[in-house]
């Protein structure tokens, strides 16, 4: 029960991170380089320095404290010279009103459990109760195996969110104390695969194939993103790799762009700036494709 680990937000009531109102809790660190990805925050394992200048009050105390200098201002409220900053973050608690923030903190499993069973009343009500995301869970495996045996040895449901990328050791540990696998299939072609998430993945088809196999209850998410994986061959060999494991159901996350501010924060760049939202016909046109391979797919949209 010493184990630590790093988190970047701790978000309550969630209704879609598996049954029941439930506690999702972001774990830092992820080995996917995703160009879409909506908590580009939970990237680092360390922490991260958000910058929302349209809070600032031009008051430039971040400016006087800095002991690197790496804060400087422009028109538009302070500039963060990231090669410089050392995160100290003497600028965050400079700042009066949160317009430099910072995304990461340390915490033992006795603390966080302890944070997670103030909702205990909820979860035994709605049929709910703790979900790790992130960033990618497994990536923490320690800490997250630690974290799971606690809250399974005091009777609360738990949901780990996950690429599946992962050595299938760590997975099979995890298994033993997890509820429910919400297993996000981002793309199954290998080459394109590489190319938006910065990995093969093969080991993550390879994961998901075990973790079917040895009986897990998992739920298939895919993100749908226009021009990148609602193409009819993706789709249909999703289906293909999805009936192979005994799978045939699909949940899709319609792509949005409400995460790509924070890139900006974060002084990075938007790879995607170009991809537009699925329309309603786009998102029909795709679970009916999954239909006819044997997939039930649903959607909000």
């Amino acid at each position: 029960m010493n184990e630590k680990g790093f988190i970047f937000n701790i978000q309550r009531f969630s209704l879609h991170d598996g049954p029941g109102i439930r506690t999702t809790v972001f774990f830092k660190g992820c080995p996917l380089r995703c160009m879409w990805c909506q908590n580009p925050e939970g990237i680092s394992l360390n922490k991260t320095l958000f910058c929302n200048s349209n809070k600032c009050l031009d008051c430039r105390s971040c400016e006087k404290v800095c002991p690197e200098h790496a804060v400087s201002f422009g028109e538009f409220g302070p500039l963060i010279n990231r090669d410089r900053c050392t995160l100290c973050l003497e600028c965050v608690e400079a700042c009066p009103v949160e317009t430099l923030e910072a995304a990461g903190r340390e915490v033992s499993v006795p603390e966080l459990v302890e944070d997670i069973l103030k909702d205990r009343v909820i979860f035994e009500e709605s049929g709910g109760g703790a979900t790790f995301s992130g960033g990618e869970p497994l990536f923490q495996p320690e800490f997250l195996v630690a974290l799971l045996k606690a809250l399974k040895n005091l009777d609360i449901h738990t949901t780990v969110e996950t690429s599946g990328y992962s050595p299938w050791t760590v997975l099979e540990e995890t298994a033993a104390w997890t509820d429910l696998f919400l297993y996000d299939l981002k793309l199954v072609d290998e080459e394109k695969s590489k190319h938006y998430t910065g990995t093969t993945n093969t080991l993550i088809l390879d994961n998901l194939k075990a973790l079917a196999e040895k009986g897990s209850n998992i739920q298939v998410r895919m993100p749908l993103i226009p021009s990148i994986n609602d193409d009819y061959v993706n789709l249909q060999q999703t289906a293909a790799v999805l009936i192979k494991a005994g799978i045939d159901e699909l949940d899709l996350i319609p792509y949005h762009k409400l995460g790509t501010a924070k890139y900006a924060n974060l002084g990075l760049d938007y790879k995607l700036p170009h991809i537009k939202e699925p329309s309603t016909d786009q998102c029909f046109q795709a679970k009916s494709i999954l239909k006819r391979y044997g997939i039930a797919a649903k959607s909000e949209v």
